[in-house]
């Protein structure tokens, strides 16, 4: 429990956790902090139909969708992964589960009409969390293509192998006329959710305590770094998407966390200039819309970050402040030159992002200090920028390689380049050598490129592991160079998907 000191630093605060249900405003207190919406759902709301297979956030079977506010204001409808989505985290939001969907007199809605009449169903474990899946693409409002739903169903598992049929049902929602209480009742949502942010007790600090863990939910900047400076001691929550696997699978008591989820000023994307600001809060699925008409290449690498549910979650300055060496966006960044802002208190510095990773999981990050946001320089004109990742499964799979490169040309020839990988190291890593060979020679000279590709031994030594060997990472990244030259002497190569769009 928190002592009277840490209490009076919180501000106004208040206990209960206010969210909405299937079309009903619920609360919920005094539940453990680290209590995740599906053992809720199950254990409290007795609501069945969400499953759990994982419990890590990678089948799907635990699938809901959830309603919030974007940081311009409107409604947004994502699917999530129930079992590492703790409760706190919903305050404010609104939630559909499957039970959620029927319509007033019991009638299924287009989305389990559609996989009845598709025969898109086996033993039916998973079948919940597919339709809850294709829910979230039918409430974006968008003409449904092929790729889309590929991607939408990324993250859900068939345990029998029924994918056709599901694809074939997803395919026939834009035929399917809507009856009129589906849009009444996404009307209803997002008027309930207009009205609880307008609500002045839901600016006021949320505080969860129970069972010897306690969670802090700021509504402001100010006051999360305020508390996070006094409690360094603290886990720092963002999507939970990483800390949902300690409390799941390692069993671990987290006895204080600080949440970023409601923090407005860490949930925005700003564009000044040729400058992109990205919130450390800002989700990888808002990222990925904003980023992608800037950087092209980054819309095919975020579309294979984790699955819908993942991204919907999952957020930007969570997965730099983690820091992994095999995190897929930090080597995008560091090649794009991205500079990385810091705060503690009322101190705030920034840096390059080069020397943010020190070691293996080792940040420049001081005790009480935190990511607030990212600075990304847009591109000029006589630049281009690509990245590419290699893993073993093209959807939902961790990197075995992840190159990106900025490179300012003069035709083929280079003026200036920054080059990057993931797994090439202990860390996220610029390659300096092989950087400083590429600079002035020509992309279609192919001796002076394979001299620059054979610095590549300097900058790196990789390991050998599960995911891929030495040997083979080597080949990947000088691959990733000579296609890159490739691509920009003779046009651009075959690619495994197109352009998704959602």
């Amino acid at each position: 429990m928190l002592d009277a000191g840490t209490l009076a630093e919180l501000g106004p605060y208040r206990r209960m956790v206010r969210f909405r249900l299937n079309g009903e405003e619920r609360s919920a207190e005094g539940i453990s902090p680290d209590t995740t919406l599906l053992n809720w759902l199950r254990e409290d709301a007795v609501l069945k139909g969400t499953k759990e297979g994982c419990a890590e956030g990678d089948c799907g079977a635990c699938t809901v969708v959830v309603a919030r506010h974007r940081a311009d204001g409107t409604v947004e409808r994502v699917p999530v992964n129930a079992c590492i989505l703790f409760m706190p985290m919903l305050d404010g939001l609104s939630v559909t589960t499957v039970e959620g969907l029927l319509g007033p007199s019991g009638e299924l809605h287009p989305c389990q009409q559609a996989m009845v009449t598709a025969h898109a169903s086996q033993c039916g474990f998973c079948t919940p969390g597919f339709v809850m899946a294709l829910y979230a693409l039918w409430a974006s409002g968008k003409k449904l293509t092929r790729q889309m739903i590929n991607d939408g169903l990324a993250g859900n598992l068939c345990r029998c192998t029924g994918y056709r049929p599901i694809l074939d049902a997803g395919l026939s929602l834009d035929e399917t006329p809507s009856p009129a209480w589906c849009q009444a009742r996404l009307t209803a949502e997002d008027e309930w959710l207009h009205t609880i942010k307008a609500d002045t007790q839901m600016k006021e600090t949320l505080l969860v305590e129970e069972g010897g863990s306690t969670l802090i939910q700021p509504g402001d900047a100010d006051t999360f770094s305020r508390i996070y400076a006094s409690h360094p001691e603290a886990t720092v929550l963002a999507g939970a998407t990483d800390i949902g696997l300690w409390v799941n699978k390692q069993h671990r008591r987290l006895p204080l966390m600080i949440s970023i989820g409601r923090v407005a000023e860490y949930q925005r994307i700003e564009i000044r200039g040729k400058e992109i600001t990205i919130g450390a809060g800002v989700t990888h699925h808002e990222a990925m819309q904003a980023l992608s008409g800037y950087f092209p290449d980054l819309d095919e690498l975020l579309r294979r970050f984790g699955s819908a549910q993942v991204r919907a979650s999952g957020t930007v300055g969570g997965n730099i402040a983690n820091g992994s060496p095999i995190g897929d966006l930090p080597p995008a960044f560091l090649a794009l030159g991205a500079e990385i802002h810091l705060r503690c208190g009322a101190k705030e510095r920034s840096r390059p992002l080069d020397g943010f990773f020190l070691d293996y999981m080792k940040k420049d990050l001081g005790g009480g200090e935190h990511v607030s946001h990212l600075s990304i320089p847009t591109l000029d004109e006589d630049e281009i920028f690509a990245c590419h990742k290699v893993s073993k499964r093209f959807d939902q799979d961790i990197s075995s390689v992840m190159g990106a490169a900025r490179l300012r040309l003069k035709g083929n020839r280079v003026i200036a380049a920054r080059l990057a990988y993931g797994g090439m190291a202990a860390i996220p890593k610029r390659a300096p050598a092989t950087e400083n060979a590429l600079e002035g020679i020509d992309l279609a000279d192919t001796e002076a490129l394979e001299e620059a590709v054979s610095c590549l031994e300097a900058d790196f030594a990789p390991i050998s592991d599960m995911r891929a060997s030495a040997d083979y990472r080597m080949k990947v990244a000088a691959n990733f160079i000579y296609r890159l030259a490739h691509e920009q002497v003779n046009g651009a190569v075959p690619r495994l998907a197109s352009a998704a769009g959602w």
